[in-house]
């Protein structure tokens, strides 16, 4: 499997909005973190996909190593 690129090694806050889907850059080149640019393409990588059940802050994981998929689990401060 694939080691992805660490985008940072801290969650990045992101106002979400309930129902809307946000497609969560996963292989860590996009340049806009920390959603998907269409960077990963021809790689082993693709976007995951999350809608939140309520609005509000979601912190997204920037270091690509979360067990929680989108969202931090704080992984990075073990990196």
């Amino acid at each position: 499997m694939p080691t992805p690129h660490i985008a940072a090694k801290a969650p990045i806050a992101v106002e979400v909005e309930a129902g809307k889907s946000y497609w969560w850059c996963s292989c860590g080149l996009s340049q806009k973190q920390p959603f998907c640019d269409g960077s990963h393409k021809g790689s082993e990588f693709s976007p995951t996909q999350y809608t939140p059940e309520k609005s509000g802050q979601a912190w997204f994981c920037a270091c690509k190593n979360s067990k929680r998929g989108a969202l931090c689990d704080g992984t990075h401060k073990s990196l």
